[in-house]
């Protein structure tokens, strides 16, 4: 019985873990970057990423979500863009149009999301790592997050 009730606490903290119960809007001043993220899941500052930005993660270390902004003064296109990024092989899903690109995939137990907008000499990216085992719990989080990144 013990190890029934045990599982059945786990799994209401897994279904849990990616509920977003607050968002604000996060914006890069020098750029105009913003993007919608979710206060009540990323609440600890985590470093700056390269060029201008913000890393962030969940209290418990599970999830990342950096937001940043990096000079595209090349003014290369998203394909090239992501060729001289050298993305890991095995991407999953991959999607390059003329204004943006989305890769994603799995490394170890994590699945990695990476969308970046192209507009006015700048790249606008959000970059998600978080659990593979709670994808399904994640995904509403992750597209809310992504269709939200814009440049003001």
């Amino acid at each position: 019985m013990k190890t029934i009730l045990a599982a059945g606490f786990a799994l209401l903290a897994t279904l849990s873990a990616a509920r977003a119960e607050s968002w604000t809007s996060y914006r890069i001043a020098e750029t105009g970057t913003a993007v919608d993220i979710p206060a009540s899941l990323f609440t600890e500052i985590a470093g700056k990423p390269e060029g201008y930005g913000q890393q962030f993660r969940t209290s418990d270390g599970r999830a990342d979500l950096s937001v940043q902004a990096v000079s595209n003064q090349e003014g290369l296109s998203p394909a090239e863009f992501l060729a001289r990024k050298n993305p890991p092989s095995g991407i999953i899903y991959k999607r390059v149009t003329r204004n943006f690109f989305v890769v994603s995939s799995t490394r170890r137990d994590k699945i990695w999301y990476n969308r970046c907008n192209f507009t006015r000499g700048y790249v606008h990216c959000v970059l998600i790592n978080y659990p593979a085992a709670e994808k399904r719990q994640w995904d509403g989080v992750v597209t809310r997050i992504s269709h939200s990144l814009r440049a003001d």
